[in-house]
């Protein structure tokens, strides 16, 4: 019965604290009653509570991955099933660790094994750091701020050691429980008195200011050159017209199809109109040339000139099968610069833009109303990460504005068959971070720190008084 309950729990704290909209408090529970249960109960019981409590809080994820995603069954399959038996495996290195009367070493395998995962898929999967724990606290601004440190896997570590820590100062014959405590206490304590540190600093609005528009129709992107293209070209101007005096505004991604052809349609009317509004204007296109057809961003400067080109790097496999990916930044204008979609899932190309002097990215995009507050949330990660500000404007999606805190300045989703609009003033400058530095030094010290796991050794509090 024991096993059971424990894994019932964890399976519904996995299933409401993780996922496309997690209950932020409920992600540092969920693991704990699996955890709890592993030095009680045999290894195989173990093995087998974890992975099942794993597998069935993602099972909500199911219909996102076949149906809205498009998904192929085996890959989807693999993606739940590979990290539940992943979590079995975790907890019965924990387990084993506890009975040899390792604890703090226990404690710090949960955490270290989980970012460290995270960090090898996000470089052997074409999602990048998608399947993160790190966007579950994306509302929760202090704990937000280890991401500047140590990037997403920071924000993993501290969300997994929590019930880690419990569970190994609590379990039977545990040797030490109050030094598991104390050590855990001062990992979670420190990042919390840093992040709130953090928040507390000065952080200036510049004059300049930025408007996201985005709607939720039409379906899909419209060629320019056709009756229908030509009317939502003339909407979207009206409602560029309708954001006042916003110094930049930018457009979903994929808006438009355009070729060659074609093209001079755009260009002539999004070009008058950023000229004559001095405003700088970014628009998202498909953009067919030469035989390739690439998701483009097309920046209009305010002051006139040839439009400035991005090609999304990253393209979302099976939907984009048929596009060119890009290579390379682009900057609208010294510290401007511009990146698409799902470009924003992948931490080491935002570090390269903050790299280059950027500032702020305006972002086009296109989500799929079900993940409106998590690709909004995984942004704004982005930007903690790299010091710098985040201005995405999708279509189905949340229209967000975010500092280089964190901090939502303007938010809106795009329900509904009209325009929505959110402006913004654009902090006056950028932050400077660890992580942009020094990247991914966390993720390798997480590996380091399942060395001691691998081998079933670590620092001992007490001498071992059994052989179990």
């Amino acid at each position: 019965m024991t096993v059971i309950v424990s894994t019932l729990l964890s399976a519904v704290l996995l299933l409401f604290g993780t996922g496309l909209h997690p209950l932020s408090w409920l992600t540092w529970l969920a693991p704990l009653p699996v955890l709890w249960l592993a030095p009680r109960t045999s290894g195989r019981a173990a093995f087998a509570a974890a992975s099942l409590a794993w597998f069935a809080g993602q099972s909500r994820m199911w219909p996102y991955y076949l149906g809205t995603l498009d998904v192929p069954p085996p890959v989807a399959a693999a993606i739940i099933a590979g990290t539940a038996l992943i979590f079995g495996l975790v907890t019965l290195a924990f387990r084993r660790l506890l009975l040899r009367e390792f604890p703090l070493t226990a404690a710090a395998t949960v955490p270290a094994a989980w970012a460290a995962l995270e960090y090898v898929l996000s470089l052997a999967l074409p999602h990048g750091a998608w399947l993160s724990l790190a966007y579950t606290q994306a509302d929760v601004p202090p704990v937000l701020q280890t991401a500047s440190l140590t990037g997403p896997w920071g924000i993993t570590f501290l969300v997994m050691g929590v019930p880690s820590v419990l569970a190994a100062a609590a379990a039977p014959r545990a040797a030490g429980q109050w030094r598991t405590l104390l050590a855990g206490a001062l990992v979670l304590v420190l990042p919390l008195a840093y992040g709130s540190w953090r928040l507390r600093q000065p952080h200036d609005a510049s004059p300049a200011t930025v408007a996201v528009l985005g709607t939720d129709r039409p379906n899909d992107s419209i060629h320019v050159a056709t009756p229908e293209g030509r009317d939502l070209l003339r909407r979207y101007a009206a409602a560029i017209r309708g954001t006042g005096r916003a110094d930049t505004v930018v457009l979903p991604e994929k808006t438009f199809i355009a070729n060659d052809r074609s093209l001079p349609a755009l260009t002539t009317e999004f070009g008058r109109l950023a000229t004559e509004r001095h405003q700088d204007i970014v628009v998202g296109l498909v953009l067919d040339q030469a035989g390739a057809a690439r998701n483009t961003a097309l920046a209009f400067p305010a002051r006139g000139g040839a439009p400035v080109r991005y090609t999304k790097h990253h393209l979302i496999p099976g939907l984009e099968d048929e596009l060119e990916p890009g290579t390379g930044l682009a900057f609208l204008s010294p510290g401007h610069g511009l990146i698409i979609c799902k470009d924003l899932d992948f931490p080491s190309l935002v570090r390269d833009y903050r790299k280059s002097g950027a500032a702020v990215l305006f972002a086009p995009a296109w989500d799929f109303t079900d993940d409106a507050w998590l690709h909004s949330r995984m942004a704004l990660v982005r930007g903690v990460e790299s010091g710098l500000t985040v201005a995405r404007a999708p279509r189905a999606g949340r229209l967000l504005v975010s500092d280089p805190y964190g901090r939502v300045l303007a938010e809106r989703g795009t329900g509904g068959t009209d325009f929505a609009v959110v402006t913004a003033s654009l902090p006056e400058h950028a932050v400077s971070t660890l992580y942009t530095r020094l990247g991914d030094w966390f993720a390798w010290l997480c590996l380091l720190l399942l060395v001691p796991a691998a081998a079933g050794r670590g620092l001992r509090l007490r001498p071992q008084t059994d052989n179990r």
